[in-house]
């Protein structure tokens, strides 16, 4: 079988070890003649799995299991939105406005408490990180979005000078790049971009941190409740099992590899792509212009400054010529969108580049 150029922004593209390892597991685990899809999620053998995949995730992250404790829950990043507040806003919170994902859950977050948006990039329609921002020592915790996978832009540094709880979803560039994790007091992402396939969310929580929450558990749902799934060590219910197992395969893959060379590849992919945006004298146009901002995952872009029947065109023969998929911009802002998570390789991003200048070339 051909494999796609596949550019989707999620669910994305894995890498094929982890794909081949995942289709034997679906058929029979570990010579035991039953799927993974079919076992028992309190077996011996499930049991590792997952133990297994927790400790990869802090090994990869550099944190110690006696300061942070990993949970794979159902509900996505979009669930997360509105649990971490019910957690954990007790007088206000803040949140750092960068697009559509970090919207939804100031949206989300209001309908527990205060929320203080203390930056925005909305003015300009998000094509740029906040640089300037005053945090409220006295909120509960500060919320940002690392990466936008609609716009294009990515917090490259880490924020400074926090002394509050700092909370992030990580959910599109999640182990694309490193950091210094142990700034973080909750972490979380959808798996879907980097690390899995749709169906798990990935959360790491500085034990301290959760110890602190106020809420009383007075008619407190449980499936809301952080610390009855730490108990549960994510199998309060039956948790997404295959999806766990790919992260765990993904994992390995990662550490296999080490963040380091898996986040220089990530550069060095993204400034071919940027590159060759930068010296087509403005046919292809990068959305977001400050170059410290551009996102490393998720590259969005126009064609002589918007021109929607070229994008289309662009869309269709890159399919039809050379097998390249979901190439097409988020529905909410148009245009184009190339998505360059870990597992895609520099070859595709190569042959992307090459398309681009023949097309660049015939449509002038």
């Amino acid at each position: 079988m051909s494999r796609a150029f596949n550019f989707s922004a999620g669910p994305a593209v894995l890498p094929e070890e982890v794909l081949k390892a995942t289709s034997q597991a679906v058929y029979d685990f570990n010579g035991l003649g039953m799927s993974i899809m079919e076992m028992s999620h309190r077996s011996k053998e499930y049991d590792a799995v997952i133990k297994e995949a927790q400790a990869n995730c802090l090994k990869i992250m550099n944190l110690s299991p006696d300061e942070y404790v990993v949970l794979f829950l159902g509900g996505g990043a979009s669930t997360q939105f509105y649990m971490v507040p019910f957690n954990f806003l007790n007088k206000k919170a803040n949140y750092i406005n960068t697009g559509v994902w970090s919207t939804k859950a100031i949206k989300e977050a209001s309908k527990v408490g205060e929320v203080n948006v203390i930056a925005s990039a909305k003015d300009t329609n998000f094509n740029y990180i906040p640089k300037t921002y005053k945090v409220d020592d006295d909120a509960d915790y500060l919320h940002i979005t690392t990466n936008n996978t609609i716009y294009g832009t990515e917090w490259k540094k880490d924020p400074e000078g926090v002394k509050i709880p700092l909370v992030a979803d990580m959910s599109s560039d999640f182990f694309a790049v490193r950091r210094d994790f142990s700034k973080y007091d909750l972490i979380y992402g959808g798996a879907q971009k980097n690390v899995g396939p749709a169906g798990v969310t990935v959360i790491i929580i500085k034990r301290s941190f959760l110890e602190t929450r106020q809420r009383p558990l007075e008619n407190f749902p449980s499936m809301l409740d952080y610390k009855v799934h730490v108990k549960g060590n994510s199998m309060f219910n039956t948790p997404p099992c295959l999806p766990i197992y790919v992260v765990g395969e993904t994992f390995k893959w990662i550490l296999n590899r080490g963040l380091e060379a898996i986040e220089e590849n990530n550069i060095k992919k993204a400034n071919v792509l940027y590159t060759a945006m930068d010296e087509s004298d403005g046919f292809y146009t990068p959305a977001v212009t400050a170059k410290e901002d551009r996102s490393l995952m998720n590259v969005t872009f126009r064609i002589k400054g918007g021109n929607d029947d070229l994008e289309a065109k662009f869309v269709a023969e890159a399919r039809s010529r050379y097998n390249m998929a979901n190439l097409k911009g988020h529905r909410d802002v148009g245009g184009l969108r190339a998505s360059i998570y870990n597992a895609c390789p520099i070859e595709w991003v190569e042959a992307l580049v090459k398309f681009m200048k023949e097309f660049r070339n015939e449509n002038k």
